[in-house]
């Protein structure tokens, strides 16, 4: 498996955060004081066109929300972003090699080796323990 310089290569996140397609926010929160809300709130005044996956299949900030990532094949994501427990990891990538996603975002906290090796063995790059809020807001896009 890369290290994790490797894993959160600057050149990656750039083009990660260069997508015009979808993000999936994994766990997109309907609680407004979560980080996942604050972010996928963020991600959309910035021009994202968000998709989320939540248990509760509710929608989000105005966007539709699924309750398994891949109900969203065929839609084009490029970029899913997660907010989960590093323990939940494993079906998600699965889930995001369904769909055919180029980049696995695994915010701050979420560090899963075994899931990041699955999804670097199926072609997908991977960004772990960081912020995509964070990063954009110091990429030079």
């Amino acid at each position: 498996m890369k290290s994790l310089r490797e894993i959160n290569d600057p050149q990656v996140i750039h083009e990660a955060l260069s997508t015009e397609k979808p993000i999936a926010i994994i766990g997109l929160s309907p609680k407004s004081h979560r980080d996942s809300y604050r972010i996928g709130e963020y991600l959309l005044k910035h021009g994202y066109d968000v998709l989320g996956v939540h248990p509760s299949g509710q929608e989000v900030l105005g966007c539709e929300v699924t309750t398994d990532l891949s109900a969203l094949t065929g839609r084009g994501i490029e970029v899913v972003d997660v907010f989960l427990n590093p323990d939940r990891l494993l079906p998600i990538v699965e889930q995001a090699i369904g769909i055919g996603a180029k980049y696995l975002w695994f915010q701050f906290g979420v560090v899963n080796e075994e899931a990041a090796e699955l999804a670097q063995k199926a072609g997908i790059e991977v960004i772990m323990d960081r912020c995509i809020k964070v990063e954009h807001s110091s990429d030079q896009l």
